[in-house]
């Protein structure tokens, strides 16, 4: 969304996207990176996203839902686009007529598939502990990789699966990987992509695979991680907004809805165009923001188009309010809202201008 009123913004560095791309690239060469954009590009807007990437040469990229993959189908006619999320059995007309990739989870679909009478490129998804999407049997998933080469209207482009855990439980890990090695031993005939490893584990387990082609790069190329033993990312996302007004509140003054902030002496409060309907959650309230290169408290409860900031007389009306990506991180606001920075970044709203550094 571009709006020259608003003064509220997000900043996104494509140069150090791109640099994030690169040092995934280098960990795991000869391997390949597939880029995941599901989620506008974890809300750092997917389209200018992936005229980024592709610029510098990248060919493909996964989503997890239909839509996106359409969405990007639209201005990207030779991108490879694998969806990794569920598609229902009526989508595959569709699935065809796009060229996509879609992803088998299931028995139920693995026979839609077999029996559709059009082209279909397809990923088989094996569930090795996640319980969310996959085939659980190693038997049932090699038979169906066989059914599925045979048939000469279905490409069998890869087999994949997530792993649930990285470094929290090495016992159920190991358990995981094993399953997925022997399935991929016994398959006669190998896929172009075989790929395990998301963001947590490229940086730290995927050298010891070598069975896998591709690695898929999601919260890791815009320079976040959960992982505490991936290495320094670059930054991609900052969030600023402006001061709007500036009160002087006296003893007895309160501050926004339930009055839930009065001060018991002078205070200047800076108000800042910015709330919860921008991405900016209540769960905020009592954190920090960055204005002048100093940090200040938010005060009151924040509202849908606004939220309070306690102040000193040196703040000004149009002085810039870094919300993040500075003083104060992605990863900081995550632990104010008791969530991880992931949900941070891709609850920014729509409404937000995205700029981009190219």
């Amino acid at each position: 969304m571009k709006n020259s009123f608003r003064k509220t913004w997000l900043e996104i560095n494509l140069v150090n996207l791109y640099k994030n791309y690169e040092l995934a690239l280098k960990t795991v060469a000869p391997k390949k990176v597939i880029p995941v954009v599901k989620a506008n590009a974890y809300g750092h807007g997917v389209l200018a996203v992936m005229e980024y990437l592709i610029s510098r040469g990248v060919d493909v990229c996964a989503v997890s839902l239909l839509e996106e993959a359409l969405h990007l189908r639209k201005h990207f006619k030779d991108l490879k686009i694998i969806i990794l999320g569920a598609v229902l059995k009526e989508d595959l007309a569709v699935i065809s007529k796009y060229n996509l990739d879609m992803t088998i989870n299931d028995e139920e679909m693995l026979k839609a598939v077999l029996k559709f009478d059009r082209p279909l490129n397809c990923h088989l998804k094996v569930d090795t502990g996640m319980a969310r999407y996959g085939i659980i049997e190693s038997d049932r998933i090699i038979k169906a990789t066989t059914e599925l080469t045979k048939n000469p209207l279905i490409d069998l482009v890869g087999i994949y699966t997530h792993l649930a855990i990285v470094d929290e439980n090495e016992s159920y890990l190991d358990k995981q990987l094993k399953k997925m090695e022997k399935i991929v031993a016994s398959l006669k005939e190998k896929p172009p992509y075989i790929h395990i490893s998301s963001s947590s584990a490229i940086f730290t387990k995927e050298k010891a695979l070598d069975y896998t082609t591709h690695v898929r790069l999601g919260i890791s190329l815009y320079g976040l991680s959960i992982n505490p033993k991936t290495p320094p990312l670059y930054p991609v996302m900052k969030l600023f907004t402006t001061v709007t007004q500036i009160r002087l509140l006296k003893p007895g003054d309160c501050v926004g809805y339930g009055a839930d902030y009065c001060p018991v002496k002078p205070e200047f409060i800076a108000v800042l165009q910015i709330g919860y309907g921008d991405g900016f959650l209540r769960r905020n309230k009592n954190s920090f923001v960055e204005i002048n290169n100093k940090r200040y408290q938010l005060v009151g409860k924040i509202c849908m188009d606004a939220c309070f900031v306690l102040v000193d007389e040196t703040i000004k009306t149009g002085d810039i309010v870094t919300v993040f990506g500075n003083l104060i991180t992605v990863d900081e606001v995550a632990d104010y809202n008791e969530t991880i920075n992931y949900e941070i970044v891709t609850t920014m709203s729509l409404r937000i201008e995205r700029r981009y550094l190219k």
